[in-house]
């Protein structure tokens, strides 16, 4: 539904919040973007693998102590 106006300053104030609310959106965009940037710097990357095989080795352990299993070791035979 369209809005009726009576007045240019009806007009005027509500371009300004139109104007605000925009500005306010572009900001969002940037922190976002910031946000991303740094979230995918190499530092992170690289901290975040490390820690993703640390996590899985911890895991394989518990598992293989829980299943019993035992590491084998691979003997060469001549």
């Amino acid at each position: 539904m369209k809005k009726r106006y009576t007045s240019y300053d009806q007009v005027d104030r509500d371009l300004k919040i139109l104007k605000l609310q925009t500005d306010i959106d572009k900001e969002e965009v940037k922190l976002s973007v910031d946000q991303v940037k740094s979230n995918i710097s190499p530092k992170v990357i690289g901290s975040d693998l490390f820690g993703s095989v640390v996590q899985k080795a911890l895991i394989l352990k518990a598992i293989s102590k829980i299943m019993g299993i035992k590491k084998m070791v691979a003997s060469s035979k001549k």
